[in-house]
């Protein structure tokens, strides 16, 4: 681990300390550095329009239907000034197909009054085919739902809670308090509804919610408290320890989930990476390293995971859940980013956070052993940072040879695609 790497972890136990010395860190190192736009094979997908923001999401969803034409997009007016703005968004869908100055290639399918910058409004094709329905979240009568929208009819299946992340065949999805999220994690959660659990350090309430999406059934799973006295650490047990659920993914299989667990004392944070059966049941602490963020499913019995291991420092592990098993992948790369496997599980995508000159990066790895190529480069200005910054999210097609981003090169929030060559 690089000293500045070091520092960088130390401060993360500290994060108001870590936002100002960041900052102030980051503008004398831009001053100093070489200036680029971008680099790479990037073509724009959303319109050429400066005066509004697009983006598609989260890292663990495609915006491609399965025939890689159709791409969904979010549309707003600013996502710079407030993490979960108090504006509708509208939801595009983008015909590629077609020139951009063609009056067809985009169509206005619904808009949104509960999304975030950085997931947006958890908008995805529904499976199992993805291609004739689409998912999103919204507010609707004083309450967070869920709206299916079929595209050839436009009509709409309401369900009364928001989701998280859904099953591959459409049929089930896991949700949480998005409100509590809004409060202890700026930029993830909703505004819309005030937390209930808001006095409650530890609330002996249901933190994750399963959602029958064909019935529209949702029933309460997991607590708060069903984490804390599993396998308890002390640091749990302390004055004031304010609990909390992020970053829900089920399995390829929908049937076991991972979900991060965190508590934080004062200033300090941890988190544990815990998985469980979809009925909530078999929990496992699969990561207890005090560090680890972003995750995602290689197949039904493994997890790659930035994290930063008492034993091995930060990097990415690929685990086997419900063991200790892990091994280390690409030992250079130190910094965190949003890994995901193209759907083959040939190839992996990662992306950065801007270094010191400002640039974020996407790499491109063949397998877990192999060494990692740019295969783009972009700008982010001050403008898009801390809880409002545009972190790229990569997302693979369906043919695993174009992932698309979001960044913010051109000055505004815009959805892009990198080819891959060969």
């Amino acid at each position: 681990m690089s000293l500045e790497q070091e520092i960088n972890y130390q401060l993360n136990k500290y994060p108001k300390l870590k936002k100002g010395i960041k900052s102030v860190y980051q503008h004398m190192m831009y001053a100093i550095s070489p200036k680029i736009k971008s680099e790479g094979h990037i073509t724009r997908i959303s319109p050429d329009d400066a005066n509004h923001e697009y983006f598609f999401g989260y890292y663990d969803k495609s915006p491609w239907d399965s025939s890689d034409r159709y791409m969904l997009c979010l549309k707003a007016n600013d996502t710079w000034s407030d993490v979960s703005p108090k504006e509708k968004a509208d939801i595009l869908l983008i015909d590629t197909a077609k020139e951009e100055d063609d009056p067809e290639r985009i169509r206005n399918l619904a808009s949104t009054n509960a999304w975030n910058v950085q997931q947006s409004c958890m908008l995805q094709w529904l499976g199992p085919d993805y291609s004739s329905r689409i998912l999103y979240n919204d507010f609707r009568n004083g309450a967070y739902c869920a709206v299916i929208l079929e595209l050839a009819t436009m009509k709409e299946t309401v369900i009364h809670a928001p989701a998280y992340t859904v099953s591959a065949d459409g049929k089930t999805a896991l949700t949480l308090d998005f409100s509590r999220l809004y409060n202890l994690r700026p930029g993830y959660g909703y505004y819309n509804v005030p937390e209930k659990t808001k006095d409650a350090a530890l609330p002996d309430e249901p933190c994750i919610w399963k959602i029958n999406l064909e019935t529209g059934d949702v029933a309460p799973l997991l607590k708060y408290t069903d984490f804390a006295v599993f396998q308890p650490r002390p640091e749990m047990q302390e004055k004031d320890s304010v609990h909390k659920v992020n970053h829900l993914m089920l399995r390829p299989d929908g049937k076991r989930f991972m979900v991060l667990y965190r508590w934080i004392v004062g200033q300090r944070k941890y988190t544990r990476l815990v998985t469980c059966n979809i009925d909530g049941s078999d929990m496992y602490v699969l990561s207890d390293d005090d560090m680890v963020s972003h995750c995602f499913w290689k197949d039904d019995e493994t997890i790659l995971a930035f994290e930063n291991k008492k034993d091995g420092g930060p990097g990415y592990y690929l685990m086997k859940d419900q063991t200790q098993e892990y091994v280390r992948c690409w030992s250079e790369l130190t910094g965190d980013g949003h890994p995901s496997y193209s759907p083959d599980r040939s190839k992996i995508v990662t992306d950065s956070y801007p270094d010191r000159a400002r640039i974020q990066y996407l790499r491109v790895m063949k397998d877990e052993n192999s060494q990692p190529e740019i295969v783009a480069k972009v700008f982010s200005p001050f403008k898009y940072d801390n809880d409002t910054r545009c972190d790229l999210h990569p997302r693979w097609n369906h043919a695993g040879d174009r992932i698309c981003f979001d960044a913010v090169f051109e000055g505004h929030r815009g959805l892009y695609c990198v080819e891959l060559n060969g």
